[in-house]
């Protein structure tokens, strides 16, 4: 610590803590003895951070935030899991997020630059990309995995074991089941594929022939003739040298614990 770091005399700092230069904690924190805080990071008043848990410099916690508690399941027993939060993130009121349990690898992660608005859940061992945004009360279950500039609607809920794509969009109130494809819009409950997250690809200048080529790959993909390994299989043959098309072939070849979230049309074609 400096003579920049500043800490409030009703917070309780454990012996053991390691705080970076230029902390500033508020009134009313608590911080664990295994807790790690980066330079700058801010605490307004009345956080918890507590096992064995890191959080990147220049990231903010509001009030009533509980980082690091030991996780909801049933089936942890204490052991040494971890908790890790990456640099440049915004924490608001009401956040909860947990460590990892043996059954998931033991650590719970979350990258950079990501904004947690209020009442915000992550779960046990969920891995979480660079870029998310979680609105108001989303609500992530164990195992997830969150690709970069994710985006999630207030509201909305993901199932355990769920993967979604780096730059998906989920709307409000949304129940998520099933895998989310890169790049894809999912809406309702439960949530079906309403398309790409067009506005998401403009908004980080995605050239116009990107945003053309993935609209004609996800036409194709999602269309009613053959098999999806078939036509996985044409769409790779087709964009050979398209890489943000690529990223959701492997998505789809990665497979995962859940299926896939499709569109409406063709969960109706298929009852």
């Amino acid at each position: 610590m400096t003579q920049d770091t500043y800490i409030h005399p009703s917070s309780v700092i454990e012996q053991g803590a390691r705080l970076g230069q230029g902390v500033r904690i508020g009134p009313f924190c608590h911080i664990g003895p295994n807790v790690e805080l980066g330079d700058e990071v801010e605490l307004k008043s009345h956080i918890v951070v507590h096992g064995r848990t890191k959080i990147g410099e220049k990231s903010r916690l509001f009030p009533f935030a509980s980082i690091g508690h030991e996780p909801q399941d049933l089936k942890y027993h204490g052991e040494a899991s971890t908790l890790t939060i990456g640099a440049h993130c915004l924490i608001r009121e009401g956040v909860t997020m947990n460590p990892g349990t043996e059954q998931g690898g033991l650590e719970t992660k979350v990258g950079d630059h990501c904004t947690f608005l209020a009442n915000s859940h992550v779960a046990h061992d969920c891995h979480v990309g660079s870029h998310v945004i979680l609105s108001n009360n989303v609500m992530l279950a164990g195992h997830t995995r969150i690709g970069d500039y994710v985006i999630m609607g207030g509201g909305s809920a993901v199932h355990q074991f769920v993967r979604i794509g780096s730059h998906a969009f989920v709307g409000g109130l949304a129940g998520v089941e099933h895998d989310v494809i890169p790049y894809g819009m999912a809406l309702g409950n439960r949530a079906y594929l309403a398309g790409l997250n067009l506005i998401g690809l403009k908004r980080r200048h995605f050239s116009r022939d990107a945003i053309h080529d993935l609209r004609r790959a996800y036409r194709l993909l999602f269309a009613a003739e053959g098999t999806l390994a078939e036509r996985i299989e044409d769409v790779a043959q087709e964009f050979a040298s398209h890489p943000q098309v690529h990223e959701i072939l492997d998505f789809l070849r990665d497979g995962g614990d859940r299926a896939i979230v499709t569109p409406r049309e063709i969960k109706e074609a298929s009852a």
